[in-house]
């Protein structure tokens, strides 16, 4: 059985929270990964990241990370963002659901 094809969402920081976003279909702003739009098309991950590049009055950061088909971070570091600041508890630690 053939593995499932990673996806991408575009990810970045909000500047007023400080909180780690991802885009949505719709061109807003998320806190919660599984909001987040999914791309398996390449040239449509670039667009959709030129796109946030673009927003730049409210989010910096913007980049490309993978994510498999259950919207759950591969990486270390994905995982440690999604989990909010660390040095206690706020934002997206004080609703562990969102996590």
């Amino acid at each position: 059985m053939p593995a499932s094809p990673l996806s991408q969402v575009v990810t970045g920081s909000d500047l007023l929270l400080g909180d780690v976003v991802y885009l949505t279909e719709n061109g807003e702003w998320t806190r919660h990964l599984v909001h987040g739009e999914r791309i398996t098309d390449k040239a449509r991950a670039q667009v959709r990241l030129l796109f946030a590049v673009c927003l730049k009055n409210s989010v910096v950061g913007a980049y490309l990370t993978d994510v498999p088909p259950e919207p759950t971070p591969l990486h270390f570091r994905e995982a440690f963002r999604a989990t909010g600041p660390s040095n206690y508890p706020h934002g997206k630690q004080q609703d562990v659901q969102n996590v």
